[in-house]
């Protein structure tokens, strides 16, 4: 029999839970809202109290006997085309060091793009793997990375024919896709299982005008983030497995490992409900995102001093293989302005939030959920700022150093330098220096800088001129800056 996708397990047994009168005396605390703050219950809602249970010993019994979640991820496997799915409520940062210690283990090598995500450095530290790096495809003009090619790990793989396997992510959030096909081809013509941080491909499997997902590619874990691109709510993520490389059973104990005990089962339910929505209703959704998207763009692109970058700007020989065009990535040097004060005057003046910025790109992520109303009302605010480049203009300018200048020599493992002794020296200072900490201009949230890499002049400009240009480094020690954090040297004491 098939699997019946109108039933939501997750949903349906916290409507059970309040038909029944179910009555804890367990936690949560605020006992299905009645403890909570008023104050709190008039912005938030009972709603999100009511649906704030235990998963065990509330949703479902103590045994887990009604396999609700299990359930859940059973129809969520069946919906995208897995064999395995695992829910997580810590978000994708979590998911993706799951999958990373299913794969490898500290003192082993894997293959990871440089582009990675501060996630999956935050793996590297704490499991003490030493990553073998595989750089990105550099778009020298556009100062833009895009997912390796085949090619990259395939060398990679002849050079250090012991890693475990490789991880890579597709697509960038600038809507930027690898060729998975190839990737997977490389690393299971050497028995190797291929990672993909797909945490921006929520929507890849329900329409075909998009690009493959990392699943029909042949990659065999998958991580995807569900509020990104999705509907589910914040830290809500998924982790998929395929094929015979990866043992499930170790899989979800890395998860477990890794984990809350307490996971939010509102965040689950977000997740249940998205599958649901996408198996009965996606393709039209997707459908009809698409080509909002396209009429936005275009509209976008007629206005004096945008420039819409599209596949024909991010796709080709030594770039990208292919371009998921619902993150409307705009070009903002014909205005004569950066991202950074771009996003800034949107927010100020037209309650516009932004999700990309960096020294010369705004990005505008559209999903299943805009319409011609919050498409218009994006271009009207974008129309406004285009006409007042002149207060716009004069933007601090940001050094971007070549492609061969960002990338930093690794000298040291990224967790012994993060966990060795440490001291904060003066920027001018840290050229030459080994860094302790990465420093990591969010959004995206792809480090510069990694423990155990060997400061450059260089690289240290490029990011103090982004700071004075409004780049935002929140990992930073200091954020401004001003100093760097290195690893202690015999003089240092």
């Amino acid at each position: 029999m098939g699997a019946n996708h109108d039933e939501a397990p997750v949903l349906d047994a916290l409507a059970r839970y309040h038909d029944a009168g179910e009555l804890g005396f367990t936690p949560p605390g605020h006992k299905q809202a009645r403890g909570a703050d008023p104050r709190a219950r008039a912005v938030l809602g009972d709603a999100v109290f009511l649906g704030d249970v235990l998963a065990n010993g509330g949703l479902d019994d103590r045994h887990a006997r009604n396999r609700v979640l299990e359930r859940a991820e059973d129809l969520m496997a069946d919906a995208v085309r897995a064999e395995h799915t695992y829910f997580s409520t810590c978000g994708s940062s979590l998911s993706v060091k799951a999958a990373m210690l299913a794969v490898t283990c500290p003192g082993h090598r894997l293959l990871v793009g440089r582009d990675a995500h501060k996630s999956v450095i935050a793996g590297l530290i704490l499991s003490g793997v030493e990553p073998v790096w595989v750089d990105p495809q550099w778009d020298a003009d556009r100062h833009l990375a895009h997912p390796p090619s085949a090619a990259a790990y395939d060398e990679a793989f002849t050079a250090h024919p012991d890693a475990d396997g490789a991880l890579v992510t597709s697509p960038t959030p600038y809507g930027a896709a690898a060729d998975l096909t190839a990737i997977a081809e490389v690393c299971h013509r050497r028995g190797k299982p291929l990672v993909v941080d797909e945490a921006w491909g929520a929507h890849l499997p329900f329409h075909e005008e998009l690009p493959s997902w990392a699943m029909d590619a042949g990659a065999d874990i998958c991580v995807t983030s569900i509020h990104k691109m999705g509907s589910g709510l914040e830290q809500g993520s998924v982790f998929h497995l395929q094929g015979d490389l990866i043992d499930p059973v170790e899989l979800a104990s890395r998860a477990d490992l890794l984990g809350t005990t307490s996971p939010n089962v509102l965040i689950y339910a977000g997740i249940d409900a998205w599958r649901r929505q996408m198996v009965q209703h996606g393709h039209e959704l997707m459908g009809r995102a698409l080509e909002l998207a396209a009429r936005t763009r275009k509209v976008i692109e007629n206005i004096e001093g945008f420039h819409v970058n599209d596949a024909a700007d991010f796709c080709g020989p030594a770039l990208a293989a292919d371009f998921d065009p619902l993150p409307v990535v705009i070009d903002t040097t014909g205005l004569g302005t950066s991202g950074y004060r771009a996003a800034d005057w949107l927010r100020a003046n037209h309650h516009i939030d932004i999700h990309l910025n960096d020294h010369r790109r705004i990005g505008a992520q559209l999903t299943h959920a805009d319409d011609e109303e919050t498409a218009e009302r994006l271009v009207a605010a974008l129309r406004d700022l285009a006409s007042h480049d002149a207060e716009l203009g004069n933007a601090p300018a940001v050094f971007v150093p070549p492609p061969a200048d960002l990338r930093l020599e690794q000298v040291r493992l990224p967790r012994d330098a993060y966990f060795d002794r440490h001291t904060d020296v003066p920027v001018a200072e840290a050229p030459g220096r080994i860094a302790a900490e990465m420093i990591t201009p969010y959004p995206p949230g792809i480090p510069v800088v990694l423990p155990g890499e060997r400061l450059t002049k260089p690289v240290l400009e490029y990011l103090t001129t982004g700071v004075r240009a409004g780049m935002f480094l929140p990992d930073a020690a200091d954020r401004n800056l001003d100093t760097v954090r290195v690893v202690a040297e015999d003089t240092d004491r």
